[in-house]
């Protein structure tokens, strides 16, 4: 059996991936202590998740366009364009909560097909093309909405972002149903983490010594129930928590194990090679735009139920946060690198930072600053462990 006792081996073996996790855990620490525990504390974790999942949705299809090569910067205003079209349907037409979030969806599914045509099958570069949409759809918004802000939104549809699970299963003084259903997660990824152990023992591949996985996965389920624990002690399991982890779900297995997933990563490590491997690159594009504007409307329905209304100002700056999360998170600016579960930790850096300083009330130019350094750093980090990497081979 193959293996290795050595701990720095184990975090360096791909350094562009274990040291975004070691970076989350040292923010996480350093904002803990600078706000007196307050950032730890079940109601701000509560808060974390419905503040800042809008933007989890939107890294979530933004890496994928990154890692296809391309970039995406009319995410924010989709977001503002899907969530004002549900307003108008639920609120100033006075139709039934669902027929506004289908056709929030359908709105962004026509987004997606407006800029992959332009993309994939005419042949304008991304940038150009997401500009103007960035511009035409907060148009749009501007216009659907008549400049002025639409609540509130009916009760029903608040809850996709407001709502919680409580009370299911009972519990003296928290929810025994979000346990159980952290302790499931949790067990679930020990399964997943040893057949993932298995199939490169299988391979003949280096794996960590039995004590050194053990370890590991003792202190993610440990950091898991810990997050379950305080959410238990809150208000439970938030809705919009049972919908980002499906779709970080859904989204890790189709780029990680399907042809499509592949065909991303093909097209961003090397385009013309993949051409030549017989991806049909046109389709491949099309579909990710298709996806982005699916999911970028996913956002603007949690936006503006969270917020209770829809803005012709809603999603300002989103597109920035999502690819700063994308980057951050691992994504390579070249393209061919990067991964959902990196955009998501990457997403959740930004949030702690901007939560943590909030809390320390810290300005927003400060929060603007501290957030921009972060980001060159990260983007810093990704060249540079490129270049070792080439120095090594």
């Amino acid at each position: 059996m193959t293996g290795t006792s050595n701990i720095i081996e184990l975090l360096t073996r791909n350094l562009r991936q274990s040291g975004i996790y070691i970076a989350f855990v040292l923010i996480v620490l350093l904002f803990t202590v600078l706000t007196g525990g307050t950032l730890l504390s079940p109601g701000n974790i509560t808060n974390l998740v419905l503040q800042y999942s809008y933007i989890l949705i939107l890294a979530i299809g933004m890496v994928m366009i990154i890692v296809a090569g391309h970039i995406d910067l009319s995410v924010g205003s989709v977001v503002a364009l899907t969530g004002g079209v549900a307003a108008v349907v639920v609120i100033r037409e006075g139709m039934p909560w669902w027929v506004g979030v289908i056709a929030a969806l359908i709105t962004g599914v026509l987004v997606g097909i407006w800029q992959g045509f332009w993309v994939a099958i005419v042949g304008i570069p991304a940038f150009i093309v997401t500009l103007a949409g960035m511009l035409i759809f907060r148009g749009l918004a501007m216009q659907v909405l008549d400049n002025v802000s639409l609540s509130p939104f009916p009760e029903e549809y608040r809850q996709i972002a407001g709502g919680f699970s409580n009370g299911l299963l009972g519990g003296p003084g928290y929810d025994l149903f979000t346990l159980v259903i952290f302790a499931l997660a949790s067990v679930g990824f020990a399964v997943q983490q040893w057949r993932a152990r298995m199939r490169k023992l299988e391979y003949k591949q280096t794996v960590e010594a039995l004590w050194l996985f053990a370890v590991k996965v003792v202190l993610v389920v440990a950091v898991i129930m810990a997050f379950g624990w305080q959410l238990a002690n809150s208000r439970g399991m938030p809705y919009v928590l049972v919908l980002l982890a499906a779709l970080v779900l859904i989204y890790g297995f189709v780029t990680q194990r399907t042809v499509f997933g592949r065909h991303i990563y093909a097209m961003g490590g090397n385009l013309e090679a993949a051409k030549l491997s017989g991806v049909k690159t046109r389709r491949v594009n099309f579909m990710l735009f298709v996806n982005m504007g699916v999911l970028a409307a996913i956002a603007g329905i949690v936006y503006s139920a969270r917020s209770n209304s829809a803005q012709p100002a809603a999603g300002n700056m989103f597109e920035l946060d999502a690819i700063a999360a994308a980057f951050i998170g691992g994504a390579a600016v070249t393209g061919g690198v990067g991964k959902v579960q990196g955009a998501i930790i990457g997403g959740l850096i930004m949030a702690v930072m901007s939560n943590g300083m909030q809390i320390m009330g810290i300005d927003q130019s400060t929060q603007n600053v501290v957030r921009g350094v972060v980001l060159v750093l990260a983007v810093a980090y990704d060249v540079w462990s490129k270049k070792k990497a080439s120095v090594s081979s």
